[in-house]
């Protein structure tokens, strides 16, 4: 449950972040908004853990980097501008039923039978989300959204495979984050010209997007990836959309219908359903892990432990 409640940071952090986009970032420049995320989030953690890629991690650097950072930031940048901020968040949660689907074709991860519920009445909270009729549901912003949940579920899969391998947490988190913002910065110059001139609010905006929802959200992320079954890292995520729907009905003055609350609850009972079963599941099904879990408590931060992503 410690694992759970620390990964929980990140989809509280991504939720607040679609409100935050929306409302103070410069809409028109999706691409240097992503860099400006990217890059500074990915210094940040670099001069924390002072590690550079090495061996196969230079190329894996820039896949993650362009699937977990340049492509899905752009993306979730569009859907944040061109959709409410409930609707944007909502979207998202297909995503645990992705990861699952993903994990268990790259990992032999198999869903069991309360997360697939847990997923399917999450999905059932976007359709009622989604098919209200609602003015302000743009296509474009749908289809940005549904790409971007696409993308950062392969990707996030992708790395915890990866990082199975004892790669410590932080600097992979790093690596990826620079690289993605590298990638970003001509393409930025080349589209869009020189960088939007940022209003006081914009940069206090970009300090939490940089700070809060980019260098802490991913680095507790990627933790729980490692630490947790996908299934279950995938449910937890669901407090995303519930962060942005809240948020954009307190701060933002957008009005929920009577289906969207319906549609609210059924994400909140697919988190309800599915955390529990399977954080409790590993306890009484794996008895090997359990005394690493007591042998190294010194090394239960952030950053994780080399010595126990290789055992397990």
């Amino acid at each position: 449950m410690r694992w759970v409640a620390l990964t929980a940071v990140a989809p509280v952090a991504w939720g607040a972040n679609y409100y935050v986009t929306h409302e103070f970032l410069p809409p028109d420049a999706p691409l240097y908004g992503a860099a400006l995320r990217a890059l500074p989030a990915g210094l940040l953690l670099l001069g924390l853990c002072r590690q550079r890629p090495r061996g196969v991690w230079w190329w894996r650097s820039a896949v993650l980097g362009l699937l977990n950072v340049s492509v899905f930031f752009v993306l979730v940048y569009a859907a944040s501008q061109l959709l409410p901020t409930s609707i944007a968040a909502t979207i998202m949660t297909v995503s645990p039923l992705a990861m699952m689907l993903i994990a268990w074709a790259l990992m032999s991860e198999r869903p069991g039978r309360t997360h697939l519920a847990g997923a399917a009445i999450g999905l059932g909270g976007v359709c009622l989300m989604l098919l209200t009729g609602a003015d302000g549901v743009n296509v474009r912003g749908v289809l940005a959204s549904a790409a971007a949940m696409l993308v950062s579920a392969f990707g996030h899969i992708l790395t915890k495979r990866w990082n199975s391998t004892g790669t410590d947490v932080l600097a992979s988190t790093a690596w990826q984050l620079t690289a993605g913002g590298l990638f970003l910065l001509p393409v930025a110059a080349a589209v869009e010209g020189p960088p939007p001139t940022l209003s006081p609010s914009a940069l206090l905006a970009f300090g939490y997007v940089t700070l809060v929802a980019t260098a802490l959200a991913f680095a507790v992320w990627f933790t729980g990836l490692r630490h947790l079954p996908s299934g279950t890292v995938g449910l937890i995520g669901l407090l995303n959309p519930v962060t942005g729907v809240l948020l954009g009905t307190a701060l933002a003055g957008e009005v929920l219908t009577v289906r969207q609350l319906c549609g609210l609850a059924l994400v909140l009972t697919g988190v309800v359903l599915g955390r529990p079963a399977r954080a409790n599941r590993p306890a009484k099904d794996r008895t090997s892990p359990r005394p690493l879990v007591d042998e190294s408590p010194a090394h239960e931060s952030v950053c994780g432990d080399p010595r126990r992503g290789s055992a397990e």
